[in-house]
């Protein structure tokens, strides 16, 4: 996938004219790539236009107008797009009541360093990749906030758009899958 280029980032006056609509396009466009999985755990899979409205978002929030740091703006969230052959989510671990918070990310510790999250297109199974610093279990500190990318074999990205595609948790403390439904698979495939 293409990174997102300077270029394209507009200037804050001329974001805020077509704000709305870009809005409601990258709401749309995570409706078809959100997939819940489980109790907590929800994966919205990246794209081009996901990230191009977070990296605006945050300028826009921030009041960020200098070139510069809006350079590295981009750099940061370009690490957010699939490379050929991956597909990227950002997994965020959901807890409705404040205070089940703690007690929710302790159980759901470690699971960011093994291999309890993977993607399975038919018969091949991918271990998700998850980016680290977001959780240090020496002390007990988990992130609600992750990345992780799913690289596909090349079986497994030709089976794509035709096999029954699942996510699926596995830790001591959140057992759980998801089929992918079609929409979602050929959003995604689009990435491939």
């Amino acid at each position: 996938m293409k990174p997102i280029d300077l270029s394209e980032v507009l200037n804050l006056s001329e974001y805020e004219k077509v704000r709305a609509r870009r809005r409601d396009h990258v709401i749309e466009l995570k409706r078809r790539r959100r997939v819940p999985v489980g109790r907590y755990l929800s994966f919205v899979f990246e794209s081009r236009d996901t990230v191009l409205f977070q990296i605006q978002e945050m300028c826009r929030v921030e009041r960020i107008v200098d070139p510069a740091r809006i350079a590295e703006e981009v750099e940061v969230y370009n690490a957010l797009l699939p490379v050929p052959g991956q597909l990227s989510a950002t997994m965020m671990i959901e807890i409705e009541h404040k205070d089940q918070i703690q007690l929710v990310l302790d159980k759901l510790m470690g699971i960011d360093a093994r291999d309890y999250v993977r993607m399975q297109v038919g018969p091949d199974v991918a271990t998700g990749v998850f980016e680290s610093g977001h959780s240090d279990e020496a002390r007990g500190k988990l992130s609600a906030v992750h990345f992780v990318r799913f690289p596909l074999p090349e079986a497994a990205r030709r089976a794509f758009p035709a096999a029954d595609v699942w996510l699926i948790v596995d830790h001591p403390n959140e057992r759980a899958r998801t089929r992918l439904t079609d929409e979602t698979k050929a959003s995604l495939a689009e990435d491939l």
